[in-house]
């Protein structure tokens, strides 16, 4: 059912997915119904654009109630069968209230565990119901390690922070950017096309592959995957050869940088175009651009997925020091421009003091195995996330997912393969059926989530759900009941004094700060020395040397390939991998093999193969392509498993490769065979 809203035929509100774009969006509703979702052109920076896969699943499954989940369920048959009895939040809240009591009382609270990402960005919905499982204590599947960890450990130990980028506004500045690991035109298409595209300085593009980005750089610096931190030490070789490293700044600001040199001295520009495959004048070319500033440096997620991703973001994390690129407007790097960017500190929202003791964690590297352990798990949840499409280990997470043993809650709006498996599924509401705020982890900008619709059906949001559930499970902590209007108050009041909600709403989208912010603008640095620290404590504990070291880029022995799984211009996650026309639009599973690999494997485009590792099988068919250099294939991440003929997607082949920190994924390391499809 819809709430009539005949005074407000158009409503300003914003997109929430885990993106670097943050769109304006004018929600139009006719006649009490929402019958079309369209960019809002007041909107500083998406000016009315809105990317392809949002417009479609937005103004398509996401406005079709009859696909959504609209009552609590209860299993009716065998897990994975997706047979369930439709029954009331009562019975469904006092079940599970009444299973994880018993299972706290038998086996402890850290044998439930809960998993969680970004289904929605949206600060309430994806961060309150942490208080809940805070509280119960309850492990947590640490969301990091399926994204992001490895480069959030090495940026946190060289820099005190990960969440505090360059400031976007300051780009007018810069004579140079530099664009390490990201893929903006397939994962933040609108600021793709406007904040990189009216960039006045040159772009630079390192990146394995031959992205829509990359194509339209200045420079496009196609190194083979792994060898980064050859690059890097070639580009500061060149520096060191025609004294462009920036001395000064480096014996003030930065310690263990002698070990950095002892590196650089190791390896000529010359030897680092032969590991990397970059020519060497593009890596002089590369050097003196950067040297020359002022340069920003943007590195993307990709980047540290793989086995010595922590090396890497520490490697190319070193370029801003020692070239003095820091400091200054028009300087800096950006990994993230999380809470902490707006001084919101995340556990203000997710409040871990609730614990009743230590804190449980575990990686999401072993969570199919930790789920088929009866000693170690009894009760699983799901929320803001789909794991069986995007966690390693697939066929042993489905196992794991499908034994009696484990009582499993998902909180989804659709039937996600994940939610197939559940004993009791929670129907959550979509973005446009409660009020919630959201920032940019880009631009340090917060926007507003505007209620425009009831919910669908009986669904509730995540953070109401959670409150309901401590409720009933006796919870008294006031923390676990703050309402949604006292926490964005709360949290406006903190980060943008004078700020109200209906303020917000009518603009659709505020700077958090008035003028740009430059960072590190003081040169301190959150580090025990106060420096920037290569060599860090966080890097020994972990068995890394005091300096990155270059090491085997993972080159396939003949016969095998290395294999990447990046994201998909169609796909958000695995957010709209259910939607019809997406589906259309995705085709057939598919493999990008380099047309020198196909002519010498014998392959034709369209044809199908098999393509193993670690006794995983997965069928896709090849798409010749010129993005992918020889010996390096690309499967797209995120598809629905269960809406392939295969039952699976990429995720299959990953056993959880790890990478060197923070216990993260190094999907990007998978070397993989291939075989015609149907060969033995």
């Amino acid at each position: 059912m819809t709430t009539r809203r005949p005074d407000a035929s158009e409503i300003r509100t914003t997109c929430p997915r885990d993106c670097y774009d943050r769109c304006g969006l004018l929600v139009r509703v006719r006649n009490g119904v929402v019958d079309r979702v369209a960019g809002d052109p007041a909107h500083p920076h998406t000016r009315g654009t809105i990317c392809g896969k949002c417009a479609t699943a937005y103004n398509g499954l996401w406005l079709d109630d009859t696909q959504r989940i609209q009552t609590p369920l209860r299993r009716a048959g065998v897990k994975g069968s997706g047979a369930f009895t439709p029954i009331g939040w009562d019975a469904a809240l006092e079940e599970i209230a009444a299973r994880f009591t018993e299972v706290s009382a038998s086996h402890g609270a850290h044998t439930i565990l809960h998993a969680h990402y970004q289904g929605t960005y949206a600060v309430i919905a994806c961060q309150f119901p942490n208080r809940f499982f805070h509280r119960l204590g309850a492990t947590e599947v640490d969301p990091g390690t399926i994204c992001d960890k490895a480069g959030h450990v090495a940026l946190t130990a060289m820099y005190g922070t990960s969440f505090v980028g360059f400031d976007p506004r300051t780009a007018q500045a810069a004579g140079a950017l530099f664009v390490w690991g990201a893929n903006p035109s397939h994962s933040g298409p609108v600021t793709d096309r406007y904040w990189l595209d009216e960039f006045k300085g040159v772009t630079v593009v390192v990146d394995p592959l031959k992205t829509d980005t990359a194509r339209r750089a200045d420079l496009h610096l196609q190194l083979r995957p792994g060898t980064d931190v050859a690059l890097v030490y070639g580009m500061l070789a060149v520096m060191l050869r025609e004294h462009l490293l920036d001395t000064a700044f480096l014996a003030r600001h930065v310690r263990g940088w002698a070990a950095v040199a002892a590196e650089i001295a190791a390896l000529t520009p010359a030897r680092a175009a032969s590991i990397t495959g970059v020519p060497l004048a593009l890596i002089e070319q590369a050097a003196r651009l950067y040297a020359g500033g002022p340069c920003l440096l943007w590195m993307g997620i990709g980047l540290q997925r793989q086995r010595h991703g922590g090396d890497v973001v520490r490697a190319v994390a070193l370029l801003p020091p020692a070239t003095g690129n820091l400091g200054r407007v028009g300087t800096g790097f950006l990994y993230m421009n999380g809470y902490e960017s707006v001084d919101l500190p995340v556990e203000w929202l997710t409040m871990p003091a609730l614990a009743p003791g230590p804190l449980h964690t575990i990686s999401h590297m072993d969570l199919a195995a930790t789920l088929a352990d009866p000693r170690r798990a009894h009760a699983f949840v799901n929320w803001n996330t789909n794991v069986l499409a995007s966690a390693a280990d697939q066929g042993r997470l489905r196992a794991a997912l499908q034994r009696d043993g484990l009582f499993t809650v998902v909180i989804d709006p659709f039937l996600t393969d994940t939610a197939r498996h559940a004993d009791i599924v929670l129907p959550a509401a979509g973005f446009l059926e409660f009020d919630d705020l959201v920032f940019s982890y880009f631009q340090r900008t917060v926007s507003a989530q505007v209620k425009v619709r009831e919910p669908v059906g009986d669904a509730l949001p995540n953070q109401e759900i959670c409150r309901r559930l401590a409720r009933c499970m006796g919870m008294t902590d006031a923390a676990l009941f703050e309402s949604d209007e006292q926490l964005i108050a709360r949290v406006l009041g903190r980060v943008a004094p004078g700020l109200d909600f209906d303020a917000l709403k009518a603009a659709g989208t505020a700077f958090v700060h008035a003028t740009p912010r430059v960072q590190f603008a003081d040169l301190r640095f959150a580090t025990p020395s106060g420096l920037i620290e290569i060599d860090a404590d966080a890097f020994t504990a972990a068995g890394l040397a005091a300096a990155p070291r270059v090491t085997d880029a993972g080159a396939a022995a003949p016969g095998s390939f290395r294999l990447l799984s990046p994201s998909h211009a169609w796909l958000m996650n695995s957010t709209y991998g259910n939607d019809p026309a997406i589906r259309r639009r995705l085709g057939p599973a598919s493999l990008l093999m380099n047309a020198a690999d196909a002519e010498a494997l014998g392959v034709q485009d369209g044809a199908e193969v098999d393509v193993r590792h670690h006794g995983a099988s997965l069928p896709l068919q090849v798409s010749v392509t010129d993005a992918t250099p020889p010996g390096v294939l690309v499967c797209y991440k995120s598809r629905w498993p269960g809406l392939d003929p295969s039952g699976h997607n990429v995720n299959v082949l990953n056993p959880g490769l790890r990478a060197d920190l923070g216990d993260s994924t190094a999907v990007n390391s998978l070397v993989v065979t291939l075989a015609p499809r149907g060969a033995r």
